[in-house]
Protein backbone atom coordinates (compact mmCIF):
# COMPACT_ATOMS: atom_id res chain seq x y z
CA UNK A 1 0.00 0.00 0.00
CA UNK A 2 1.33 3.34 -0.96
CA UNK A 3 2.75 5.77 2.10
CA UNK A 4 0.11 8.53 3.06
CA UNK A 5 0.87 11.88 1.90
CA UNK A 6 1.62 14.27 4.24
CA UNK A 7 -0.13 18.12 4.12
CA UNK A 8 1.62 20.55 5.90
CA UNK A 9 -0.71 23.75 6.05
CA UNK A 10 1.21 27.44 5.99
CA UNK A 11 -1.30 28.97 7.37
CA UNK A 12 -0.08 32.88 7.28
CA UNK A 13 3.68 33.69 6.74
CA UNK A 14 4.66 37.15 6.71
CA UNK A 15 4.69 38.56 3.26
CA UNK A 16 0.80 38.27 2.19
CA UNK A 17 -1.02 41.04 3.24
CA UNK A 18 -4.45 41.43 4.39
CA UNK A 19 -5.39 44.52 1.87
CA UNK A 20 -4.26 41.65 -0.32
CA UNK A 21 -6.88 39.12 1.13
CA UNK A 22 -8.64 40.28 4.60
CA UNK A 23 -9.46 36.73 5.70
CA UNK A 24 -5.29 36.07 6.11
CA UNK A 25 -5.15 34.99 10.27
CA UNK A 26 -2.81 37.66 11.77
CA UNK A 27 -3.90 37.46 16.03
CA UNK A 28 -2.74 33.88 17.68
CA UNK A 29 -6.32 33.25 18.10
CA UNK A 30 -7.33 33.65 14.86
CA UNK A 31 -3.98 31.53 13.66
CA UNK A 32 -4.76 29.08 15.92
CA UNK A 33 -8.27 28.25 14.27
CA UNK A 34 -6.99 28.43 11.47
CA UNK A 35 -4.44 25.55 11.63
CA UNK A 36 -7.26 23.84 14.51
CA UNK A 37 -9.92 23.83 11.11
CA UNK A 38 -7.19 22.93 8.45
CA UNK A 39 -6.79 19.73 10.26
CA UNK A 40 -10.38 19.10 10.35
CA UNK A 41 -10.07 19.27 6.39
CA UNK A 42 -6.43 17.27 6.37
CA UNK A 43 -3.70 18.91 7.38
CA UNK A 44 -1.24 16.70 9.68
CA UNK A 45 1.52 19.62 10.30
CA UNK A 46 0.50 23.27 10.54
CA UNK A 47 3.53 25.57 9.37
CA UNK A 48 3.28 28.59 11.46
CA UNK A 49 4.43 32.11 11.55
CA UNK A 50 3.03 34.89 13.99
CA UNK A 51 1.76 39.03 13.07
CA UNK A 52 1.01 41.70 15.06
CA UNK A 53 -3.03 42.55 14.99
CA UNK A 54 -2.20 44.95 12.48
CA UNK A 55 -1.21 42.61 10.32
CA UNK A 56 2.61 43.31 10.29
CA UNK A 57 5.08 40.68 10.90
CA UNK A 58 5.86 39.29 14.16
CA UNK A 59 8.55 37.77 16.38
CA UNK A 60 7.03 38.46 19.84
CA UNK A 61 7.64 35.58 21.72
CA UNK A 62 4.22 36.13 23.63
CA UNK A 63 2.55 35.38 20.00
CA UNK A 64 4.37 32.36 19.74
CA UNK A 65 3.34 31.20 23.12
CA UNK A 66 -0.71 32.05 22.53
CA UNK A 67 -0.82 30.47 19.30
CA UNK A 68 0.63 27.18 20.33
CA UNK A 69 -0.77 26.81 23.67
CA UNK A 70 -4.01 27.58 21.96
CA UNK A 71 -3.69 24.77 19.53
CA UNK A 72 -2.05 22.51 22.43
CA UNK A 73 -5.04 23.40 24.60
CA UNK A 74 -7.68 22.21 21.68
CA UNK A 75 -8.82 18.62 21.10
CA UNK A 76 -6.50 18.87 17.58
CA UNK A 77 -3.76 16.68 17.30
CA UNK A 78 -1.86 18.73 14.05
CA UNK A 79 2.28 18.69 14.52
CA UNK A 80 3.24 22.01 14.77
CA UNK A 81 5.76 23.32 13.04
CA UNK A 82 7.34 26.89 14.04
CA UNK A 83 9.17 29.03 11.44
CA UNK A 84 12.55 30.21 12.17
CA UNK A 85 12.85 32.57 8.83
CA UNK A 86 12.76 35.87 10.52
CA UNK A 87 15.70 37.61 11.42
CA UNK A 88 17.55 36.80 8.07
CA UNK A 89 16.83 40.39 6.15
CA UNK A 90 19.58 42.76 5.25
CA UNK A 91 18.42 45.59 3.61
CA UNK A 92 21.30 48.19 2.11
CA UNK A 93 21.21 51.59 2.41
CA UNK A 94 21.33 52.51 -1.18
CA UNK A 95 23.53 55.80 -0.69
CA UNK A 96 26.12 53.38 1.42
CA UNK A 97 25.51 49.98 0.37
CA UNK A 98 27.44 48.57 3.95
CA UNK A 99 24.89 50.25 6.30
CA UNK A 100 21.72 48.29 7.08
CA UNK A 101 18.46 50.49 6.16
CA UNK A 102 15.11 49.90 7.68
CA UNK A 103 13.68 46.60 7.12
CA UNK A 104 16.94 44.67 7.96
CA UNK A 105 16.02 42.13 10.56
CA UNK A 106 19.33 40.27 10.94
CA UNK A 107 20.27 38.64 14.43
CA UNK A 108 22.12 36.38 15.86
CA UNK A 109 21.04 32.73 16.04
CA UNK A 110 20.16 32.19 19.57
CA UNK A 111 17.62 34.86 18.90
CA UNK A 112 16.08 33.60 15.95
CA UNK A 113 15.16 29.66 17.20
CA UNK A 114 14.49 31.19 21.12
CA UNK A 115 10.62 30.68 20.33
CA UNK A 116 11.53 27.07 19.47
CA UNK A 117 13.54 26.43 22.57
CA UNK A 118 10.51 28.02 25.00
CA UNK A 119 8.10 26.20 23.24
CA UNK A 120 9.66 22.83 21.87
CA UNK A 121 7.01 22.26 18.85
CA UNK A 122 7.52 19.13 17.04
CA UNK A 123 9.21 20.38 14.10
CA UNK A 124 11.12 24.13 13.02
CA UNK A 125 11.87 25.40 9.51
CA UNK A 126 15.39 25.31 8.94
CA UNK A 127 16.08 28.02 6.10
CA UNK A 128 19.47 27.44 3.97
CA UNK A 129 19.53 29.60 1.78
CA UNK A 130 21.09 33.15 0.74
CA UNK A 131 19.44 35.13 -1.92
CA UNK A 132 17.86 37.99 -2.70
CA UNK A 133 14.63 38.78 -2.54
CA UNK A 134 12.59 41.52 -3.09
CA UNK A 135 14.53 44.70 -1.90
CA UNK A 136 16.65 42.82 0.97
CA UNK A 137 19.15 40.37 0.71
CA UNK A 138 18.37 37.15 2.90
CA UNK A 139 20.98 36.09 4.47
CA UNK A 140 21.57 32.43 6.38
CA UNK A 141 25.27 32.48 6.91
CA UNK A 142 27.06 28.98 7.11
CA UNK A 143 27.83 29.49 11.38
CA UNK A 144 24.50 30.78 11.70
CA UNK A 145 22.70 27.88 9.91
CA UNK A 146 25.27 25.09 12.00
CA UNK A 147 24.23 27.43 15.57
CA UNK A 148 20.85 27.45 14.74
CA UNK A 149 20.72 23.59 14.18
CA UNK A 150 22.41 22.77 17.00
CA UNK A 151 20.24 24.58 19.60
CA UNK A 152 17.32 23.31 17.29
CA UNK A 153 18.66 19.53 17.50
CA UNK A 154 19.36 20.36 21.33
CA UNK A 155 15.85 20.87 22.27
CA UNK A 156 14.50 17.29 21.06
CA UNK A 157 13.00 19.12 17.92
CA UNK A 158 13.29 18.30 13.66
CA UNK A 159 14.51 20.94 11.55
CA UNK A 160 12.43 20.74 8.50
CA UNK A 161 15.39 21.72 5.55
CA UNK A 162 13.82 24.80 3.05
CA UNK A 163 15.67 24.72 0.21
CA UNK A 164 15.17 27.41 -2.64
CA UNK A 165 17.99 26.28 -5.35
CA UNK A 166 20.40 23.93 -6.15
CA UNK A 167 23.27 25.52 -3.77
CA UNK A 168 20.91 24.97 -0.57
CA UNK A 169 20.59 21.23 -0.94
CA UNK A 170 23.99 20.70 -1.76
CA UNK A 171 24.94 23.06 1.38
CA UNK A 172 22.26 20.81 3.20
CA UNK A 173 23.91 17.11 2.18
CA UNK A 174 27.62 18.70 3.25
CA UNK A 175 25.93 19.87 6.83
CA UNK A 176 24.45 16.21 7.15
CA UNK A 177 27.78 14.51 6.25
CA UNK A 178 29.44 16.36 9.14
CA UNK A 179 26.87 15.06 11.58
CA UNK A 180 25.53 18.39 12.00
CA UNK A 181 21.99 17.76 10.59
CA UNK A 182 20.14 14.27 11.38
CA UNK A 183 20.10 11.78 8.97
CA UNK A 184 17.04 10.91 7.25
CA UNK A 185 16.90 14.67 6.88
CA UNK A 186 13.07 16.12 6.66
CA UNK A 187 13.49 18.74 3.51
CA UNK A 188 10.35 21.23 1.35
CA UNK A 189 11.43 22.44 -1.95
CA UNK A 190 10.28 25.88 -2.15
CA UNK A 191 9.29 27.05 -5.77
CA UNK A 192 8.23 29.79 -7.85
CA UNK A 193 10.20 33.08 -5.55
CA UNK A 194 11.96 35.52 -7.63
CA UNK A 195 15.76 34.10 -8.10
CA UNK A 196 15.22 30.80 -6.29
CA UNK A 197 13.85 27.70 -7.94
CA UNK A 198 11.24 28.42 -10.90
CA UNK A 199 8.05 26.71 -10.17
CA UNK A 200 7.89 24.26 -13.36
CA UNK A 201 7.41 20.75 -13.48
CA UNK A 202 11.36 20.26 -14.94
CA UNK A 203 12.60 22.34 -12.12
CA UNK A 204 10.62 19.90 -9.46
CA UNK A 205 12.32 17.25 -10.76
CA UNK A 206 15.37 18.56 -10.88
CA UNK A 207 15.89 19.62 -7.63
CA UNK A 208 14.19 16.08 -6.43
CA UNK A 209 17.33 14.55 -8.01
CA UNK A 210 19.71 16.34 -5.87
CA UNK A 211 17.99 15.46 -2.63
CA UNK A 212 19.44 12.77 -0.72
CA UNK A 213 18.01 9.40 -1.81
CA UNK A 214 16.01 8.93 2.07
CA UNK A 215 14.87 12.27 2.49
CA UNK A 216 11.49 12.89 3.46
CA UNK A 217 10.83 15.76 1.27
CA UNK A 218 8.03 17.79 0.14
CA UNK A 219 7.66 20.30 -2.70
CA UNK A 220 5.07 23.58 -2.98
CA UNK A 221 4.69 26.33 -5.26
CA UNK A 222 3.33 29.82 -4.77
CA UNK A 223 1.05 32.02 -6.28
CA UNK A 224 -1.19 30.46 -8.80
CA UNK A 225 1.21 27.45 -9.18
CA UNK A 226 0.83 26.29 -5.33
CA UNK A 227 -2.03 23.51 -6.96
CA UNK A 228 0.10 22.48 -10.13
CA UNK A 229 3.12 22.05 -7.59
CA UNK A 230 1.29 20.17 -5.39
CA UNK A 231 0.81 17.71 -7.71
CA UNK A 232 4.10 17.91 -9.34
CA UNK A 233 5.49 17.08 -5.58
CA UNK A 234 3.14 14.49 -5.34
CA UNK A 235 3.84 12.97 -8.48
CA UNK A 236 7.29 12.53 -7.95
CA UNK A 237 6.87 10.62 -4.59
CA UNK A 238 6.91 14.00 -2.38
CA UNK A 239 4.74 14.99 0.68
CA UNK A 240 2.60 18.55 0.02
CA UNK A 241 2.09 21.96 1.14
CA UNK A 242 -0.77 24.57 0.88
CA UNK A 243 -2.28 27.78 2.64
CA UNK A 244 -2.48 31.21 2.95
CA UNK A 245 1.67 31.75 3.62
CA UNK A 246 1.89 30.81 -0.48
CA UNK A 247 -1.41 32.26 -1.77
CA UNK A 248 -4.43 33.93 -1.50
CA UNK A 249 -7.00 32.69 -4.01
CA UNK A 250 -8.51 29.11 -4.33
CA UNK A 251 -8.77 29.78 -8.23
CA UNK A 252 -8.44 32.53 -10.15
CA UNK A 253 -10.79 35.54 -9.41
CA UNK A 254 -11.96 34.00 -6.37
CA UNK A 255 -10.33 35.16 -2.87
CA UNK A 256 -9.81 32.10 -0.29
CA UNK A 257 -12.31 32.53 2.77
CA UNK A 258 -9.94 30.48 4.52
CA UNK A 259 -6.86 27.93 4.88
CA UNK A 260 -9.68 25.05 5.76
CA UNK A 261 -10.98 25.31 1.85
CA UNK A 262 -7.24 25.60 0.34
CA UNK A 263 -6.31 22.64 2.12
CA UNK A 264 -10.20 21.10 1.25
CA UNK A 265 -9.08 21.51 -2.47
CA UNK A 266 -5.38 20.18 -2.28
CA UNK A 267 -7.32 17.12 -0.25
CA UNK A 268 -9.15 16.91 -3.31
CA UNK A 269 -6.55 16.83 -5.45
CA UNK A 270 -4.61 14.27 -3.73
CA UNK A 271 -7.89 11.91 -4.13
CA UNK A 272 -8.29 12.59 -7.20
CA UNK A 273 -4.76 11.66 -7.81
CA UNK A 274 -5.06 7.95 -6.23
CA UNK A 275 -3.45 9.59 -2.78
CA UNK A 276 -4.00 9.50 0.63
CA UNK A 277 -3.65 11.93 2.97
CA UNK A 278 -1.32 11.10 6.38
CA UNK A 279 -3.38 11.54 9.50
CA UNK A 280 -1.12 13.21 12.30
CA UNK A 281 -0.32 10.07 13.86
CA UNK A 282 1.14 8.57 10.28
CA UNK A 283 3.37 11.94 10.18
CA UNK A 284 4.49 11.36 12.96
CA UNK A 285 5.64 7.39 11.99
CA UNK A 286 6.65 8.86 8.49
CA UNK A 287 8.67 11.56 10.11
CA UNK A 288 9.80 9.26 13.07
CA UNK A 289 8.93 11.86 15.62
CA UNK A 290 6.90 8.90 17.56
Amino acid sequence: MPQPTILTVAVTGNLTRLEQNPAIPVTPKQIARAAIDAASAGASIAHIHVRHPDGRPSMELEHYRETVNRIRDSDCDILINLTTGPGQRFVPDRSEPRRAAEGTTLMPAEERVAHVLDLRPDICTLDLNTMWSGDSAVINAPWSVQRMAELIIAAGVKPELEVFDSGDIHFARRLISDGILPDPPMMQVVTGVRWGFAATPETMVFARSLLPDNAVWAGFGIGRMAYPMLAQAWLLGGHVRIGMEDMISIRRGELAPDNAALVSKAAKLVDDLGGTLATPAEARRILELE
